[in-house]
């Protein structure tokens, strides 16, 4: 090896023409200088050395898919069908809160808790004319309710706008549902 300040060391590793520097400053030194040297070393080793040539890079962005690939080869995902739902009475105060969490983050852009048409339909009442089962579904298949279920497209023909697949567990929605029923008046 050949010179070293005092209180450094070097490990250099070589793989495929690109070569990673370390640095590790002995602690000792209590000089401040040697660390802001160690610290611009390093930056400027890895700056150097951390990409690949522009040839790489071209060739890499060449053969990565477009977006429109990788939407076309992604499967179609939707939770299981439900078939089942419990109601309790009273409400579960946690899953209300839970149920208004979710709703605050996914579903408020588009619905409103009143009967306001935003993008979707507005959430009062959805509860006394869908069955939790219906509501359950639509929240966690959504996909699969807009193909198959006649009430889905109908509401899809009012509202003109597809409700998207918000991945949401089967747990949450049943905290939606809870939410959904708090709003419509239940204990």
């Amino acid at each position: 090896m050949q010179h070293q300040p005092q209180g450094w060391q070097y490990a250099w590793s070589h793989e495929k023409e690109s070569c990673i520097g370390c640095v590790v400053i002995n602690h000792s030194s209590n000089n401040a200088m040697t660390i802001q040297h160690a610290l611009l070393i390093t930056a400027a080793a890895l700056a150097l050395t951390a990409c690949g040539s522009k040839e790489e890079a071209e060739k890499a962005a060449k053969n990565a898919p477009t977006p429109t690939e990788l939407i076309a080869n992604q499967p179609i995902v939707h939770g299981p069908e439900i078939k089942n739902v419990e109601i309790k009475n009273p409400l579960e105060a946690a899953w209300v809160a839970g149920g208004k969490a979710q709703y605050d983050t996914k579903c408020m852009p588009c619905h409103r808790l009143d009967e306001t048409k935003l993008v979707g339909p507005g959430w009062k009442g959805v509860t006394k004319r869908r069955q939790p089962i219906w509501i359950m579904n639509m929240i966690c298949n959504t996909d699969f309710m807009l193909s198959q279920d006649t009430e889905a497209q109908k509401q899809l023909e009012l509202c003109l706008v597809r409700m998207p697949n918000q991945n949401v567990a089967v747990e949450d929605a049943r905290k939606i549902l809870e939410f959904m029923r708090s709003n419509d008046g239940e204990k």
